[in-house]
């Protein structure tokens, strides 16, 4: 998947823990979560029970990877600062595939102008409220604080992966981001 390609060579570019087969995990999870990153384990959990094609793990993996990348790049808080949560869900919605037009259309949302940005403010809201206990209002507050910041922040990608083509082109950017600098 160039999109899981792209963050695990960032990721080892930046010096992080660069993941392998121990650092997924595969489990039966409660609610509607499809899978989440434990940072004190440096984990990604892959929620086999409510995983129901390889599309969506890709997009779950990548969704969680960029969680990681974040936690190694900018030592997010996870815990104790709600917008370090909000600023990385809303890279992860923005980034991972989760909002593109088809995954819309088989949610029946439907919209034109701006309706990237609304899913992927949505879903921020929902992935805070799906792991922290926190208020409705204290969520939205949190993502509409950090929400342009965050949504402009496009590392590794340098773009938003529209669909796989993109992905592979955003990989294929970063693998030669230095070549240019190299020859000057």
């Amino acid at each position: 998947d160039p999109y899981a390609q792209l963050l695990l060579a960032a990721m080892k570019q930046s010096g992080c823990t660069v993941f392998n087969d121990r650092h997924f995990s595969c489990e039966n999870c409660d609610g509607c979560v499809s899978g989440g990153f434990d940072s004190a384990t440096s984990q990604i959990v892959l929620c086999q029970n409510n995983i129901r094609h390889q599309s969506h793990m890709n997009r779950v993996v990548t969704h969680e990877l960029i969680h990681a990348f974040d936690h190694c790049r900018a030592h997010v808080d996870w815990f104790k600062n709600v917008k370090h949560l909000a600023c990385s869900e809303i890279r992860a919605a923005n980034l991972s595939g989760d909002c593109t037009l088809m995954n819309e259309i088989a949610r029946f949302k439907f919209g034109l102008k701006g309706h990237h940005q609304t899913c992927v403010r949505d879903r921020a809201i929902r992935s805070i409220l799906a792991v922290r206990k926190v208020s409705r209002e204290t969520a939205e507050k949190a993502v509409d604080e950090v929400f342009d910041a965050c949504f402009n922040d496009l590392e590794p990608f340098g773009r938003i992966p529209h669909n796989k083509s993109d992905a592979k082109r955003a990989y294929r950017d970063f693998l030669n981001r230095d070549r240019y600098n190299a020859n000057l």
